[in-house]
């Protein structure tokens, strides 16, 4: 695929994304909503999917019968797999804390809140706000595994 292509299909499923999270979010949350807004999605998912498989199938297959191209091809290629292994590696443990501190925030004002009425249940309260803090360091965990292998 060329550039202006993978470039079409990023776009694409980033709008596939963003416009049903958008329009869910822009109003009253009701079972309507949640009904359009999952509709939405699946039809942008499935609709962005099969312009990808258009897409791929459309092109021309060309051998290179250069030695020296191909072997740019190769390094192009590691030099991007080494990209998306960091890339990866980031994601991981980026999402993974954002998914942590949620859980988190959660957790410790459910915790503050039962405390504040019984105070003896201040260790079976710490388990849950740690239990929630181990999702961050699974993601850390998976991005070490990741970056090993680069």
């Amino acid at each position: 695929m060329t550039a202006e292509v993978k470039i079409i299909l990023s776009i694409a499923l980033i709008l596939s994304i963003g416009i049903p999270f958008g329009s869910f979010i822009a109003g009253e949350k009701s079972r309507g909503r949640y009904k359009r807004a999952m509709f939405l999605n699946i039809v942008m998912f499935f609709g962005t999917m099969a312009t990808a498989v258009f897409m791929m199938g459309s092109g021309t297959a060309f051998g290179a019968e250069e030695a020296q191209v191909a072997e740019a091809a190769a390094e192009t290629a590691a030099v991007s797999a080494t990209g998306m292994g960091y890339l990866s590696a980031a994601l991981a443990t980026g999402l993974s804390c954002l998914g942590g501190g949620i859980a988190v925030s959660s957790a410790a004002s459910a915790a503050l809140g039962a405390i504040s009425e019984d105070g003896s249940i201040l260790g079976k309260s710490l388990i849950f706000v740690g239990l929630a803090e181990g999702v961050c360091l699974y993601g850390l965990i998976i991005s070490f595994m990741i970056l090993g292998q680069l």
